[in-house]
């Protein structure tokens, strides 16, 4: 290294150190003498507001007792209980019927066309559990282990047959 090249450098980093000794020291500033404490306006309120509290305090502590003793939790004098003694007759057996399935939750959602009005084929949108189906007349779909089968489809409506005869009318709501 040249002395000219070390004395740039010097330079340099003296002018730098001076840089950053400069902004980290604060200028020169005015002592202000600091005020004298004064009290807030509060504590000159404090009787007052002590007096108000021991009011407060009075008035969650009746000093009168209530003149009837009730209990709340009973409605009425208790009485004995009358017992008869009647022979035991044993119950008829009561029948239950069988429970009945539970109708199947098939929905007409909508019903679609195809072709013109005289060869149209129609297709019947119909949604249970979860499922979507799209049915043509002829067509079967399985509800609650009951299986039916479109044996007509209207503009707004579609029947369904099952195996045991009964038929289920769907309409659009």
């Amino acid at each position: 290294m040249t002395a000219r090249r070390a004395a740039i450098f010097v330079i340099v980093l003296g002018a730098l150190a001076a840089w950053i000794a400069a902004a980290a020291t604060s200028g020169v500033r005015d002592i202000k003498p600091v005020a004298p404490f004064s009290p807030p306006a509060i504590d000159t309120s404090g009787t007052a507001l002590e007096a108000e509290i021991a009011r407060l305090h009075d008035r969650l502590r009746p000093t009168a007792s209530p003149r009837l003793a009730r209990d709340l939790f009973q409605f009425a004098a208790v009485r004995p209980a009358v017992t008869t003694h009647a022979a035991p007759t044993e119950p008829a057996p009561i029948a239950i019927p069988a429970p009945l399935p539970p109708p199947p939750r098939l929905t007409l959602i909508g019903v679609a066309q195809d072709g013109a009005e005289g060869g149209a084929v129609r297709t019947a949108i119909i949604s249970t559990a979860g499922q979507l189906f799209l049915l043509k007349e002829g067509d079967e779909v399985t509800s609650a282990t009951v299986r039916y089968r479109v044996t007509r489809i209207s503009e707004d409506a579609a029947d369904l047959s099952a195996a045991d005869q009964t038929t289920l009318h769907l309409t659009l709501k």
